[in-house]
């Protein structure tokens, strides 16, 4: 078992270092803001995640949580790269968190590897491994071992990956960070940096890209009458497509694929290739969630004066994750309509910014849609499966129901007297 160190306490660093507790490591994880060590210090989990709580309970004689990097040093034997890399304005990446890390590293000579976890541009390792020799870290063994875990069910994807990438050109450094996944449920491939920096970004985009074809076929759907769920129910019973990732909804979000598709794209343009499929993609995902406002404000005959409520906020469930969310551009394309904008979620923790400083926030489902003109599912939250749909039909001013994740049950919805519309469906009128 080893000394790890692990820099950046958010989604990617406490899962990495809770998982690597509990494959028998002590690790120590540092982060650069005083209220998440300290809340971690006391048991408290900054950020929801199914399992992640337990896994810090179960595992906190192995974790320590720090605010000094070199305390984090001290007795590492490995660090794990685990900051954030937002977009610039250029769309590129902004790496200043991983090379603060790395200037960090400058005093720790006795370290075997540095692990790259962070997703960063190709290229970005060969520049590192410059850095490190410069700094008189050429002996230190470097590699890539991007993540793929989705915010949900991250703690899974960790122990239960469908593959483990490690890119190094250094045969020490690919059999140590392989060794510190013993009792991980998942195949090894090793390669060049380049090609591992680039298989995250380039997964990515392709699961993007899936999302966005499967609207846009929701899209010509509901021009011909066709029904995309019926659609991509048969479409993915093809063993070459597969059933992943092909739902129509209101469009991607969260933390990775908007930021990395755009990075994607902004390393071609920055080496001369237009990539011009991936803009197609980002633009048509920018284009979703107005596509359904422009479509529920014809429904209704307009929006202003109007109360919408908004069911589910974050960008996915079972995660409190509101970045890049497509409820803020429905929220906010709402408001400028005119309409009143009422919100659930039970998880989500908007700040007090625009525009949530003029959503009005229920911790209920029917008081969120009482008096409503229409409700709009903008997160597949299981919760909202069990609501007494009758009951809020009843409390609505006006039952009309803007599915945007296909989720509920038409049939019945139309039973209870709502007018209902999908993505990618025609509008059920009440029997």
């Amino acid at each position: 078992m080893r000394n790890i160190a692990v820099f950046g306490a958010g989604y990617i660093g406490l899962v990495t270092g809770a998982c690597l507790a509990e494959l028998g490591h002590t690790v120590t994880v540092r982060d650069i803001q005083p209220h998440r060590v300290e809340s971690l210090r006391r048991g408290e989990v900054p950020i929801y995640e199914p399992g992640l709580s337990e896994l810090l309970a179960n595992n906190e004689d192995r974790l320590r949580f720090t605010l000094d990097a070199q305390e984090a040093l001290q007795h590492a034997e490995i660090a794990y790269v685990c900051v954030d890399t937002p977009p610039t304005p250029s769309g590129d990446a902004d790496l200043s968190r991983v090379w603060s890390v790395i200037d960090d590293l400058r005093n720790a000579p006795h370290l075997a590897a540095v692990v790259m976890k962070s997703t960063v541009p190709v290229g970005t390792g060969e520049q590192v491994q410059n850095a490190m020799t410069a700094a008189g870290l050429g002996h230190v063994g470097y590699a890539s071992n991007p993540e793929f875990t989705a915010e949900g069910k991250a703690v899974h994807d960790f122990l239960h990956p469908d593959r483990i990438v490690i890119g190094t050109a250094d045969p020490v450094a690919a059999e140590l960070v392989a060794s510190l996944h013993k009792g991980v449920d998942g195949p090894v491939q090793t390669m060049s940096i380049a090609s591992a920096e680039m298989v995250k970004l380039a997964s990515n985009a392709l699961l993007a890209t899936k999302i966005t074809f499967t609207n846009e076929i929701a899209a010509v759907c509901e021009a011909t009458g066709a029904d995309v769920e019926e659609v991509a129910a048969a479409v993915g019973m093809d063993h070459r497509l597969g059933p992943h990732f092909l739902k129509a909804g209101l469009g991607y979000g969260g933390s990775c694929f908007p930021k990395d598709s755009r990075a994607l794209r902004a390393m071609a343009s920055n080496s001369g290739y237009p990539f011009q499929l991936l803009s197609a993609v980002i633009e048509v995902n920018d284009l979703q969630p107005r596509r359904a406002i422009a479509r529920l404000k014809e429904q209704i005959g307009g929006l202003r004066g109007r109360r919408i409520a908004l069911l589910g906020l974050t960008f996915k469930p079972g995660t409190d994750d509101m970045r890049e969310a497509p409820s803020a551009i429905i929220a906010a394309r709402l408001l400028s309509e005119g309409a009143q904008v009422t919100g659930w979620d039970p998880m989500a923790h908007p700040g007090a910014e625009a525009p949530w400083d003029q959503v009005e926030r229920k911790s209920d489902v029917i008081d969120a849609v009482t008096d409503c003109d229409a409700a709009m599912v903008v997160t597949e939250w299981p919760e909202l499966v069990d609501v007494d749909w009758a009951k809020a039909a009843q409390a609505m001013k006006n039952p009309l129901l803007f599915d945007g994740r296909n989720l509920l049950n038409r049939q019945d919805l139309v039973r209870y007297g709502f007018t209902c519309m999908g993505v990618g469906r025609i509008t059920a009128l009440p029997k």
